[in-house]
């Protein structure tokens, strides 16, 4: 079991910035990626960006260039620093980890926090 607690969210203007943090704690020996994922009102969840324990990135077309994912290994923390929030970006925001172990992969998910970028 993996427990994912997030910190960080917000009431932002739009071109203003904020810093998202997700601390796993558990069998975190197991995972294998770490990501952050989003819901606005309506709509699907969708793919932030992701990190693998290498260090490898992926991000959503629509956040490259103004989000950046990291993590720290030795707090067993990643990051999403977003940066030029848009009003498109509100949304509840998801950290995930991927785990392999005996029982095959699964997935964890934090609780959510919400980010709003209004004026």
């Amino acid at each position: 079991q993996v427990q994912l607690v997030e910190s960080g969210g917000g009431l932002v203007q739009p071109g203003g910035s904020l810093r998202l943090s997700c601390a796993a704690s558990g069998s975190i020996f197991s995972i294998y990626a770490m990501g952050w994922y989003r819901q606005a009102p309506g709509k699907q969840r969708e793919l932030v960006a992701t990190i693998t324990n290498g260090g490898s990135t992926n991000y959503v077309d629509s956040v490259k260039g103004r989000f950046t994912i990291s993590r720290d290994n030795a707090k067993n923390t990643v990051y999403l620093q977003m940066n030029s929030l848009k009003p498109e970006d509100t949304a509840v925001y998801y950290c995930n980890a991927k785990t392999i172990g005996p029982s095959g992969r699964n997935d964890y998910w934090g609780q959510g926090t919400q980010v709003t970028v209004s004026s």
